[in-house]
């Protein structure tokens, strides 16, 4: 687990609670947060992972087609 931290300046707590919010979010935090709270079956995290795996492969696809 790699530790998340933001500066704050100016005392400009606002800015800084949207910077840690953001940084959260892109970690993927908020998302293994859920997945946690209730119990998954087998064959559902399955189906989620062969999701993400497409997912995944749509977005490098789109990536590589953007860089020819």
């Amino acid at each position: 687990m790699k530790a998340i931290e933001v500066k704050v300046f100016d005392n400009d707590l606002e800015k800084a609670m949207r910077i840690l919010k953001k940084k959260i979010q892109n970690d993927g935090l908020f998302k293994r947060l859920k997945l946690k709270k209730s119990y998954e079956k087998p064959s559902e995290y399955r189906r989620r992972k062969e999701r993400e795996a497409v997912r995944r492969q749509r977005i490098a696809a789109s990536r590589a087609k953007r860089y020819r």
